[in-house]
């Protein structure tokens, strides 16, 4: 997800439209809990395929916007904008963009997909966590992401996202673990501007 290669229509009938089978209890309650969140802040950890862990801050508002603010020291920046999801290198002065909806993040950015047919249930040992596997088999290049959550009434839609493992087109795993969850709080579009550190580069 987070690496440097990271990068329906129908007719309907005249008489008779055959209604689309009714997702899974679980899956509609994902979606309900999708819908019912428009701002997320939390601590996440982040872990590559190497092992490689890093920390930081991560702000979700939807539709459409996440950052990921690495610990000090770590001179990289992942930020959604809303149209635009780009990785920013500080120290090589490199920035890489990708349209939102070329990421495996896009489940969690767009709270009016309809995830239900390209989504499917994972079993767990625990029957207080979810998780959902989201993968278009008609857009691999898209990757695939898997969400944690887990049952919790307090939260939107009674699940709480502990994280995810996002696979993308190369292969390139990354596991996000979630902490210190706040949800609907006010979260002001300036969060996601960027300084570009390209010559002539300007604020975004």
């Amino acid at each position: 997800m987070f690496s440097r290669s990271f990068a329906l229509s129908a007719l309907a009938a005249p008489l008779l439209v055959a209604a689309a089978p009714a997702p899974a209890p679980e899956l509609a309650q994902v979606q309900a809990h999708l819908k019912a969140v428009t701002t997320m802040v939390a601590d996440f950890s982040q872990e590559d395929r190497n092992g490689r862990v890093l920390t930081g801050t991560m702000t979700l508002k939807r539709p459409g916007k996440i950052r990921f603010q690495y610990e000090k020291g770590v001179p990289q920046l992942i930020v959604a904008d809303g149209s635009s999801l780009y990785f920013i290198d500080y120290q090589v002065r490199q920035v890489q963009r990708w349209p939102v909806g070329n990421s495996p993040l896009r489940v969690l950015l767009d709270p009016n997909r309809d995830i239900s047919g390209y989504a499917t249930i994972k079993p767990t040992a625990d029957t207080r966590i979810v998780s959902v596997e989201v993968h278009d088999p008609k857009r691999p290049e898209f990757g695939r992401i898997t969400l944690v959550f887990q049952k919790d009434a307090a939260a939107p839609g009674g699940l709480k996202l502990q994280g995810w493992v996002a696979l993308d087109a190369q292969s390139n795993r990354t596991t996000i673990r979630l902490s210190n969850q706040r949800f609907n709080g006010a979260v002001a579009d300036s969060a996601f501007r960027w300084t570009d550190p390209r010559p002539q580069g300007r604020t975004h």
